[in-house]
């Protein structure tokens, strides 16, 4: 047996260090489906909307690309940062989130909207400060369950702290008031201590003052107990607490299995409020049918798919905040995708919440945007890492034959040298590199 040299195993790091990986060609594919057909829904949904305010008829939908525009330039940034510094600005995004929920209620910056106090006034537009805190706490929540992922299962302490913090953003958010991205908040946390080892029963304890809390809030507060009892009965109140909802299942039904066409709604003329937003899944039902609806369920399918397939295979390797950036990505986008199209058909009272990459709101599409290019960068590190593995064993097979044999430790410790240094010349991906 004899030992392969010391400039072999440099090669084999070198080799090692030049693997680049390729993008998840399904998330990319499916996350701009959805933006293009957002783009043409809010076009088609608008128009009325725009009419009734005495704006131009593309008013909304110029907006909408402009806003898909500065997302496409944050999802490229977020596609070339390493994870590596993501994770090191774990304090930071926890920081950065608290200050935005509190900078709405600074005079002069903050701004109130339908007697709403959740944007601040940048001058050229208005930010919507919560959708950027759940990317930043997807980050930060990432990060200390990957470092605590040995004691949350079995410690109290380490459990409680994810829940704090999520509770201390829900307070803000209530008095904003924004009963709908609280609650998501609320289960994107949870949902993700879960993947990390937690246990539901230690989950459930822990939550439930909080959840019983929020059920208060929402029974007691006059305008959130008619969303209620307005979600039980709509046509008890059809021109009052009921309008949107009973004009959005009349849309909904009216597109029977094909629509009435492309830009032929009629309810969308009616004008009632939050049509190109909360509502616009009813106008997509209408004009492109069951068959448009089960498109669309399809390509979020896919979507959510591909971000939990990567998270599995992150957490195999072993790779703990990668996969949680995943989970979480994923259970965003899918929990809120959920509850838009569940307010629509009537299973849930309104939350506010609109339908990711589709509604109208620029603040709501930069962030997804963003996150889905974050999700493409995990996609491309865990790809590189497969390849790497692969490479590495492969070479092991190749040392290891006649006449010649590597010690496997020797050998892995050149490898995970090469995996752990930083390449002197470093290898960026492109749009073309995706598999």
């Amino acid at each position: 047996m004899t030992l392969a040299k010391p400039h072999e195993l440099h090669a084999q790091a070198t080799r090692l260090e030049a693997i680049g990986g390729h993008y998840d060609r399904w998330v990319l594919r499916s996350a701009l489906l959805l933006a293009a057909l957002g783009l043409v829904m809010v076009t088609s949904a608008s128009m009325g909307v725009a009419q009734a305010l005495g704006v131009h008829e593309f008013h909304f939908v110029q907006r909408q690309m402009v806003a898909l525009l500065l997302g496409g330039v944050l999802a490229a940034i977020a596609m070339r940062v390493e994870l590596r510094f993501v994770e090191r600005q774990q304090r930071l995004a926890l920081l950065a989130s608290f200050v935005l929920l509190l900078m709405v209620f600074l005079p002069g910056l903050g701004e109130r909207v339908n007697g709403a106090q959740r944007w601040i006034d940048l001058g050229v537009l208005s930010f919507q400060v919560v959708e950027a805190v759940k990317l930043l706490l997807v980050v930060w929540a990432a990060s200390y369950l990957a470092r605590h992922k040995d004691e949350i299962g079995s410690r109290w302490r380490n459990l409680l702290v994810p829940l704090a913090v999520v509770g201390a953003m829900v307070l803000l958010l209530i008095a904003q008031p924004d009963f709908g991205s609280s609650a998501l908040l609320v289960a994107i946390v949870l949902c993700m201590s879960f993947l990390a080892g937690a246990s539901w029963p230690r989950l459930a304890l822990l939550a439930l003052p909080g959840i019983l809390g929020m059920v208060a809030l929402a029974v007691f507060e006059p305008y959130r107990l008619a969303r209620i009892t307005s979600f039980r009965e709509p046509f008890e109140d059809p021109f009052g607490s009921g309008y949107q909802l009973v004009q959005a299942l009349i849309a909904i039904g009216r597109g029977e299995w094909f629509g009435v066409g492309l830009g032929a709604s009629v309810q969308k003329l009616q004008a009632f409020p939050e049509v190109h937003t909360d509502f616009i899944f009813s106008v997509l039902a209408e004009e492109l049918g069951f068959a448009g609806v089960l498109a669309t369920l399809l390509l979020f399918g896919v979507l959510l798919w591909r971000a939990f397939a990567i998270g599995l295979r992150c957490m195999l390797l072993r790779r703990q905040f990668a996969g949680l950036v995943a989970y979480g990505i994923g259970l965003w986008i899918g929990v809120q995708a959920t509850v838009s199209i569940g307010v629509n058909l009537g299973l849930l009272p309104t939350k506010g919440l609109t339908l990711p990459l589709i509604s109208y709101g620029g603040s709501s599409l930069m962030m997804t945007c963003a996150a889905i290019g974050l999700l493409l960068r995990v996609s491309y590190e865990l790809d590189r890492a497969e390849r790497q593995v692969q490479r590495a064993r492969n070479d092991l097979r190749q040392f290891d034959g006649p006449g010649e044999t590597v010690l496997p430790a020797a050998l892995v410790a050149a490898q995970a040298a090469a995996v752990r240094t930083k390449p002197a010349a470093r290898i960026e991906p492109v749009i073309g590199g995706m598999r």
